[in-house]
């Protein structure tokens, strides 16, 4: 395996998602390989449709032209599929992923449809809008990392999708401010409607009050997306079930932080300490170990469901 990818996709992951990274560190070597090459795609496709560089520069970022980046983005998507030589590394990393584990080709379409979302500044008029967003630029990924750690029931992948969908909630929640400082509102309007907040006026300082209730709601709504998660963890090996237990924890005590801070969530960003990190490492392990014995317990009906 080209060890300039690895590099450069190890690189992508420590920068653009220390959360991801502490816990991609656990994978046994073959699949902390091809889940950071896969999140090197991922962080690639980001930056170029928001004009950043690994994650930076948010409000910064150049969304000019985004329709045409999309469009090449998915071309390169499609060339991969196609075997053609790639030069980009992230795309020369995906290639190998990709092939390797045969991840099905509407997995990273629908991801990029995602990012196509945000081009046509899709109006998110319901809760099930968040949803659909959620899913493809998280459920989705979900989705094909479960492949990379050698799940192919549709059991497991239900889960792991939940646990992509649980993930982007905690992330919208904490991100609310910046994001709508670059004009995205991932809330549903009928949500801002009863809080009484213009669509427009989300990053307004007068409407932190209002705004806090829904980020909670948020938070409380990935709750059970994060409970059907961890009865995925059985089906995962030992080591893959350790690192996805510890995302867990880490990803879900960033939405916990959110909804106690209340009004002043946005005062700076929610993250977890290194102490944190490592706490969840260890209490990882434990539900890890904990998963080879837990009784499995049907996916509830209510749980937004994942197009077959």
């Amino acid at each position: 395996m080209n060890e300039q990818v690895i590099d450069h996709s190890t690189q992508a992951i420590n920068a653009g998602s220390k959360s991801f990274a502490a816990a991609a560190r656990l994978f046994d070597e073959r699949t902390r390989q091809s889940a950071v090459m896969l999140y090197a795609w991922c962080r690639h496709c980001d930056d170029v449709i928001d004009g950043q560089v690994l994650g930076q520069g948010q409000v910064q970022g150049d969304r000019t032209a985004g329709a045409a980046r999309l469009a090449e983005l998915v071309e390169l998507t499609e060339r991969a599929y196609a075997g053609e030589p790639m030069s980009d590394p992230a795309f020369a990393a995906f290639q190998q992923v990709i092939e390797r584990h045969r991840i099905p080709r509407q997995y990273p379409l629908e991801h990029l449809a995602g990012f196509g979302m945000d081009v046509q500044r899709y109006a998110y008029r319901t809760v099930d809008d968040t949803l659909l967003y959620g899913y493809r630029v998280a459920g989705v990924v979900g989705l094909m990392m479960a492949r990379v750690m050698g799940a192919e029931a549709d059991t497991t992948l239900d889960r792991a999708c939940d646990l992509g969908l649980a993930f982007q909630l905690s992330n919208i929640a904490r991100d609310i401010i910046e994001d709508a400082e670059i004009g995205r509102v991932y809330l549903p309007a009928d949500w801002l409607a009863d809080a009484g907040v213009p669509e427009d006026e989300v990053s307004l300082p007068r409407h932190r009050a209002a705004l806090a209730p829904l980020a909670a709601r948020l938070v409380d709504l990935a709750e059970p997306y994060y409970q059907s998660a961890s009865q995925g963890l059985r089906d995962l090996p030992l080591r893959s079930a350790w690192a996805i237990a510890t995302a867990h924890g880490i990803y879900r005590q960033i939405g916990i932080e959110v909804k106690a801070r209340g009004a002043a969530a946005w005062d700076t960003r929610v993250s977890t300490s290194r102490a944190q990190k490592l706490q969840f490492l260890l209490g990882g392990s434990m539900l890890a170990l904990a998963s080879r014995r837990m009784r499995i317990t049907p996916r509830p009906d209510s749980l937004w469901a994942r197009p077959r």
